[in-house]
């Protein structure tokens, strides 16, 4: 299954939200969310900076954890950022292509 990494930044409201329930009432939260789309929640991690939390989760496909991001972003409380992840053998799937690609001025 598809890895995504999605970067999460809350509004005031929304960090009054996660104080009330907690980081492990948040983190049930995503697991449901994940589990609805047939997806899961593989790391949560809380971080100091731009971000404020960083999720790692499973889903059966972009489709599936957009439709996630969408639900969470929809509140006002929450900005997402999601990124694909991909594995050192993808990697090295994607390096062994050429594509035909000319560069600027090239």
């Amino acid at each position: 299954m598809p890895k995504f990494m999605v970067e999460a930044s809350y509004t005031p409201e929304g960090l009054r939200g996660v104080i009330k329930d907690k980081a492990s009432g948040r983190r049930q939260s995503i697991v449901k969310a994940m589990e609805s789309v047939g997806g899961k929640l593989d790391a949560l991690y809380y971080c100091l900076g731009e971000s404020d939390v960083i999720v790692i989760v499973d889903a059966p496909d972009l489709a599936a954890v957009t439709t996630v991001c969408f639900a969470v972003s929809a509140t006002g409380l929450v900005r997402t950022r999601t990124r694909p992840l991909l594995t050192v053998e993808e990697t090295d799937r994607a390096l062994a292509k050429a594509p035909v690609y000319r560069p600027p001025g090239g």
